[in-house]
Order: structure tokens, then sequence, then C-alpha cells
């Protein structure tokens, strides 16, 4: 089992992963009050592979990533849809769900909601209030920041630059301006409510992950990751919370950069939102994919249609290696190819090169290196396992079903067809006439009959 690596955000040090126990991976899933866009898909896809490559080199290795159902977000979003919270809720919960599983890299090892762990939040909250951590204030319950000595070292934040966001509470209830929300006692307009030995009320964002983690992998796990944006307050206060209450929590702490539409950090609020939804409709899981490892995890992502479109065209070129070399088929080398080969590369050592990548701090840019340069030497001359090396590296890419290019293709235009449907049944003609464009940019004709709709390639 070779040695991985991975940087810490909290130590700026790369820590191993030990292989002696479960690697616990829990990660901050998205707070559903619309549907995800690309940059909540990134942490998705990052971890998801994260946790295939660790598994392909024999680690035993348990994914977590959360749902936050509870949130100031959901209910203002509810009212705006006319809709119950809950309700709502688990609508966008199942578009999640839906929408990622378009991506094709299996779910999480668990996928835990924060309005089935009640239970476990208040517990938390409560024996925070115990140990003098945490008080009750008008029906609120706040953490005393300044109780926990180590506050800011995630961050490395003043205190005059901390500020709480939407967990800040009520200033009037607080004993010092730093505090933030464990529980919310019920405001009129929120049509959902918890009980607790503080009254009716509801949770605050920052402690339903802390206890989430704890219910799922235990008081200490190996690694935490999440968006960039999220280390402060969110994980500096999830570090707060629980370790004040005894809990060792992560080891190692794994931030992905921002996916960045026209240079600023996407978000829903700033309205340069484009739906996981709409990217696979118009370019298809394998292009998605392709982008969203296209630089190193940490660094910021450019996203718009021409990062898209260059993705798009490496796709494609990774079906064109696998038509020109099917896999098991060894060509012949032509008297032109053998004067002017390069020395190649053997498979096998480009494959060592892949993983050992992959191994130090997950640098999926360096990884698709091998691959191309692999790819550029097989073309040159023949060698011998290449496509086979090609695919297994893909594989932990997600993208291995570029290795049978028609079927490939044809899968990613008979799941457009079936968006579209669902888009017509809707009556979102609009979506629908987007994606019979798309399917005519990648050679496909869409026929409606009484029958149904079938795919027809264009001549």
């Amino acid at each position: 089992m070779r040695e991985v690596r991975i940087k810490d955000s909290l130590t700026g040090r790369l820590q191993t992963i030990d292989p002696a126990e479960e690697v616990g991976i829990y990660v901050c899933g998205p707070t559903v009050y619309s549907r995800i866009h690309i940059g909540n898909a990134r942490p998705f896809v990052v971890f998801s592979l994260l946790a295939r490559f660790l598994r392909s080199e024999g680690f035993g290795v348990r994914l977590v990533v959360n749902v936050t159902d509870i949130n100031d977000k959901i209910y203002v979003a509810a009212q705006d849809a006319g809709e119950p919270s809950a309700q709502f809720a688990a609508r966008m919960t199942r578009a999640y769900f839906e929408d990622t599983d378009r991506l094709d890299l299996g779910r999480p090892d668990a996928e835990p909601l924060a309005g089935e762990t009640i239970g476990a939040i208040v517990a938390l909250i409560a024996a925070l209030v115990e140990s003098g951590h945490a008080y009750e204030s008008g029906g609120d319950v706040y953490f005393r920041v300044r109780s926990f000595a180590a506050y800011g070292k995630l961050s490395n934040r003043k205190p005059q630059d901390m500020d709480q966001g939407e967990e800040a509470g009520s200033a009037s209830l607080k004993e010092d301006p730093l505090d933030f929300a464990l529980w919310k006692a019920h405001k009129v307009g929120e049509d959902t409510t918890w009980d607790s030995p503080w009254g009716a009320g509801r949770p605050g964002w920052h402690v339903e992950c802390s206890a989430m983690a704890e219910a799922e992998l235990g008081p200490s796990f190996a690694i935490h990751g999440g968006g960039s944006d999220l280390l402060f307050p969110h994980h500096e206060n999830e570090i707060a919370q629980s370790e004040a209450a005894g809990r060792p929590f992560a080891r190692t702490w794994m931030h992905n950069g921002m996916v960045e539409a026209d240079a600023a950090k996407m978000s829903k609020s700033l309205g340069n939102i484009f739906q996981l939804s709409a990217a696979l409709d118009r370019y298809g899981r394998e292009a998605v994919l392709a982008f969203l490892i296209s630089g190193h995890y940490r660094q910021p992502l450019a996203f718009g249609p021409q990062e898209m479109d260059q993705a798009v065209a490496r796709v494609e070129g990774l079906r064109n290696f696998f038509r020109d070399h099917p896999l098991g088929v060894a060509g012949e080398v032509s008297p032109e190819q053998r004067r002017e080969g390069l020395a190649a590369t053997p498979p096998a050592t480009r494959l060592e090169a892949f993983r050992q990548a992959l191994a130090e701090d997950f640098n999926t840019p360096r990884a698709l290196a091998q691959i191309f340069a692999l790819i550029s030497e097989a073309n040159r001359e023949e060698i011998v396992g290449a496509p086979e090396a090609v695919r297994e590296m893909l594989e932990l890419l997600g993208l291995g079903s570029v290795a049978d290019p028609e079927e490939s293709a044809g899968s990613d235009a008979e799941a457009l067809l079936a968006e579209r449907e669902k888009a017509r049944a809707a009556r979102d003609f609009e979506r629908a006439d987007a994606i019979r464009a798309r399917l005519a940019e990648i050679g496909w004709d869409v026929r409606d009959s009484a029958d149904g709709a079938r795919l027809v390639p264009r001549g």
C-alpha cells in the first residue's frame, strides 16, 4: 500500500493518511434551498474520486456527505415557492440526488439529513451548556467563543475579522458579539419546529455538521472536507463545538477551491449560476467531470463557455484515441512510425506516475498529464497495453466510459433525450429546445411520433 498524503488546511503541511484504520471522510454537502450549481458539484466529485482512489490502493473508506435541510435560506425559498418548508426541502433534496446521480460516481456511504439528526444535535448542545461553553438566552443557545482558547486556529482570523454571518443570532441576547447560535427559538413565519430543553426551535447550521459527523464517523475521523468558502465561520465553529465538548474531531482538513464565473465566486446569491442539471444537459457528464478535475482541487476553477468547450474537446479526444486504438486489439507499426516514433515510456511506468500524482495531495492535473503523455506516445508508435493502461487511469477519474466511445456517446445522447422528455412533460419548452439543440451538436436528431421520441444519427 503506497503512502497517501493530503495537505492539511489547519497545519499547512502534508499529512499521511493512516492505512491501519478505516478512512472516515466527512464532506459538507449542499443546503437545499435550490437545485445545486456546478460549483456545488466540485466537492461531490473531488471527494467521491478521492474515496475511489483510496479504495483502489487498499484503504478502507467510509465517505459521508451530509444534506442541510434545516436553514434560514430554506424558509425564505419555501415561502417564495408557496409551499411548506419541509416539503420544499424534501423536493430539493430529491433534485440534488437526481442531479448528482447523473455524474455516475456512485453514492456516498452515508448521506445524513440534519432533520433526521435532531436528537444527536440536542445532546451535543446540552453537553456544551453543561460544560459552560454555551448558554441559553431568550430561548436561543449560544456558543461562548472566548471560552475556547484555540478559536481561530483554522482560519487564523483576528476577532475583529470574525463575522458569524447567518448564525450570529440576536445581538441583544448574546454575551459577546463573537458568539454564535447553536439553537434558535421558534420565530413567527417558521413552519417547522423541534422540542428541546430550551424550548421549541431549531438547530443552528454549524452544530448540525458537528453532530452528523460524529454520528456517522465517531468522535475522531481522518478527513473533513468541503469548499474553501466554508473554512470560516462554518468549519472554524465545527472545531470549536466538537473540541470544546471533548471530541477530538477531524485530523486533517481538506478544502476545495471555488468554481468562479467572471472572476467572482459562484454562489446562488450572486446570480452567476449555472445549474449542474443544465451543464449536464448541455455538455454531458464526461465533459462536466473533465472540467471539474482539470485543476488542482485546492485552486479556484474558472468556469465559462470556453472552459466547457475545452472540456468537451478533451473528452472527444479521449474517445478518438479509443476509436483508433480499440481495447485488446494490437495494431501494426508502419515504417514511418518506426522511423519517427519516440522512445515511449512503458504504460506501467505511466500508470505508476499517475497513481503517485493522486497520492501526493490528489493532484489530478498531474495525473491527467500522464494520461495524455501516454496517448501522445501511443499515437506516434504502437505501444502494447497503452489503451488498457489509459482506461485504468480514466476509470479512477470517473471517465472510463470513454473507452467504449460509441456506447459512451450514445448513452450521453439517451440521457439527454430523457431529460428533454422530462422538460416537455413539465412544459419547460425552452429547456427542451436547448437540449434538442445540444443533441444536434453531438450528432443526433430527435424524431417525435405518437410512440414517443427517438434518436436518429444525423446524416
